[in-house]
C-alpha cells in the first residue's frame, strides 16, 4: 500500500511541477504580448478555491491534480477582440505557444544539472569501443579498443546514460601526453593533445562500459583466496565473456557453479587470466567464489557550469532521441517493446521506482534525472505538428504565414478538437496496455552501486 500511495503522490507532484512550468511559460510570454489569461489553473477543473487575482488573471486550485492550464481570452473561439490570443500577431501568438516547450527545455537542463551536482554515486566503467567517430579514429583509436587512462587519469564512463565523462574523470597524475588503450590482447600507447581530445573521442563514438566491477575483499580459505584473487582488481571477464551491465559478475559465476572458469581481470595496469572454481555450497555469507565485489563509482559533484553545459547536451540528446524513435521503429532497428512508449500508468511507475530509489539511497539523483527526461520528453512532444499540441497550433500559423491569410478560428479549432479526441484515444490504448502488462523499471539502486 505504502509504495503504491508514494507512486501515485510522487507522479502528481512531478507532473504537476513539469506542466506548472510549461503553462508558466505560455502565461509570461502570453501577458508580455498583451494577450489577456483568463485563468491559470493548477490542476484541473472542477475548481476547487480561487487562491488570488494579479494582473487580470485568476490563479486558482483545481481537484484534478495532474497539471495544470492557462487560459487565454478567445484561444478556442472567434474572438477578435483587443487582449484575445487570436487578435495577436503571428509573432506574439507563435511566441506564446512556443513558450510552454521552452520552459521544459530549460528545466530539463536546471534538472540534469541537478542530478550531476547531487553528490551521488555514480557507477562507471572503461569504454570498450563499438564504433569509431572521426575524432576516435583521428587518435588512432580502432572499434574494439578499451579506453584505459590519459596521463594517469583514468577514463571512466557512466554506465547507464550519457552523463558527463567530464563528472567522473580524475585529474591527471603525470605529464606524458600518453593515451593507453587494451587492443586484441595487448596494451596499446597512442598520444592525444588533451584530455578533452580523448573525452570528445569517446563521447562522439559508441561504447560499452567495461571494466565496472572491482573486487574488495577475499574471504578465507575460499576459491578466490587460494587462487590468488586480490581486493582492488578488476574483473574484465568470465570465460571470454564480457562483464556488464546486463551481464554481472554474479550471474556468470552462478551459471558455472562447480565449473573451472577463467577470469580475466585486471591488476596494477596488468591484465591477467585466473582460472578458478566458484563452490556449489559455500558458506552462508561469502557467495561461489568469496568474493565481495561493487562498481567503480565516481561521485556526481560537478560544479555549476559545467553542471549547466551537460543539462544543455544531455536535453538535446534526449530530444533527439524522441525524434528518432519513429524512425528507429520504422526501419526495424528497434522493437516495440524496447522503444517502451508509455502512458500515465506507465510513467507513474517510473517515477515512483525513481523516488523509492531516493529514498532508499539518500541521494537525489534517480528522481532529478528521471524529471530531467521527463520534461525534456514533453517538450519535444508538444512540438511535433500533430493537432491540439502547441506543435500543431504552431504549423498553422506556418501556413497562415505562407498563403497569407489565416484559417478560420473556428475552422482551426474544430480540427484540434478533432485531432484532442484522437490523443486521448491513443492514450487510452496505451493505458489498457500498461495495465495488462508488466512494466520495466529502472533499477536505480543497482545502477548507483548501493
Amino acid at each position: 500500500m505504502f509504495d503504491l500511495l508514494l507512486t501515485i503522490f510522487s507522479f502528481i507532484v512531478v507532473l504537476g511541477v513539469l506542466v506548472f512550468f510549461h503553462e508558466l511559460g505560455h502565461y509570461w510570454v502570453a501577458r508580455r504580448n498583451g494577450i489577456v489569461v483568463e485563468e491559470f489553473g493548477i490542476g484541473f477543473p472542477p475548481r476547487a478555491v480561487k487562491l488570488f487575482r494579479y494582473d487580470g488573471t485568476d490563479f486558482t486550485l483545481n481537484w484534478l491534480p495532474f497539471g495544470g492550464f492557462a487560459r487565454m481570452k478567445g484561444e478556442d473561439a472567434g474572438d477578435m477582440t483587443p487582449g484575445s490570443f487570436n487578435a495577436a500577431s503571428r509573432g506574439a501568438r507563435a511566441a506564446t505557444l512556443f513558450a510552454g516547450p521552452a520552459m521544459n527545455f530549460l528545466l530539463a537542463i536546471v534538472l540534469f544539472a541537478a542530478s550531476v551536482m547531487s553528490g551521488a554515486p555514480i557507477p562507471t566503467g572503461a569504454p570498450r569501443l563499438d564504433a569509431v567517430s572521426p575524432a576516435a579514429a583521428a587518435l588512432g583509436l580502432q572499434v574494439g579498443d578499451i579506453v584505459l587512462d590519459y596521463e594517469g587519469a583514468a577514463i571512466r564512463v557512466p554506465l547507464f546514460d550519457d552523463a558527463s565523462l567530464n563528472v567522473i574523470g580524475q585529474g591527471p597524475t603525470e605529464n606524458t601526453r600518453q593515451l593507453r588503450v587494451w587492443r586484441n590482447g595487448m596494451l596499446v600507447h597512442l598520444s592525444a593533445n588533451s584530455l578533452n581530445d580523448v573525452w570528445n573521442a569517446v563521447r562522439s563514438s559508441q561504447y560499452t562500459p567495461v571494466l565496472m566491477t572491482q573486487i574488495t575483499g577475499i574471504a578465507e580459505g575460499s576459491p578466490a583466496q587460494l587462487v590468488g584473487l586480490q581486493p582492488g582488481d578488476l574483473v574484465y571477464a568470465v570465460d571470454g565473456i564480457e562483464v556488464t551491465l546486463e551481464r554481472p559478475l554474479n550471474q556468470l559465476v552462478s551459471e558455472r557453479l562447480g565449473q573451472e572458469i577463467v577470469l580475466t581481470i585486471v591488476r596494477n595496469g596488468q591484465w591477467m587470466d585466473i582460472a578458478a572454481t566458484p563452490r556449489v555450497e559455500p558458506p552462508p555469507g561469502q557467495g561461489a567464489l568469496g568474493v565481495q565485489i561493487s562498481t567503480v563509482n565516481r561521485m556526481a559533484n560537478m560544479e555549476l557550469l559545467p553542471a549547466l553545459w551537460d543539462g544543455v547536451v544531455n536535453t538535446v540528446s534526449y530530444a533527439m532521441l524522441v525524434l528518432q524513435l519513429p524512425v528507429l521503429l520504422i526501419e526495424g532497428r528497434i522493437s516495440p517493446e524496447e522503444a517502451q512508449v508509455s502512458g500515465p500508468v506507465g510513467i507513474a511507475q517510473m517515477v515512483g521506482g525513481a523516488m523509492s530509489a531516493t529514498l532508499d539511497t539518500g541521494f537525489w539523483f534517480p528522481i532529478l534525472r528521471l524529471s530531467a527526461v521527463l520534461s525534456a520528453a514533453l517538450a519535444i512532444t508538444n512540438l511535433l505538428p500533430l493537432p491540439a499540441l502547441d506543435g500543431g497550433r504552431l504549423l498553422f500559423i506556418l501556413i497562415e504565414a505562407i498563403r497569407g491569410r489565416r484559417i478560420s478560428p473556428e475552422r482551426e479549432g474544430l480540427i484540434h478538437m478533432i485531432g484532442f479526441a484522437l490523443l486521448l484515444g491513443l492514450m487510452l490504448l496505451i493505458t489498457v496496455r500498461d495495465l495488462s502488462s508488466a512494466q520495466q523499471t529502472i533499477d536505480w539502486a543497482r545502477l548507483m552501486g548501493q
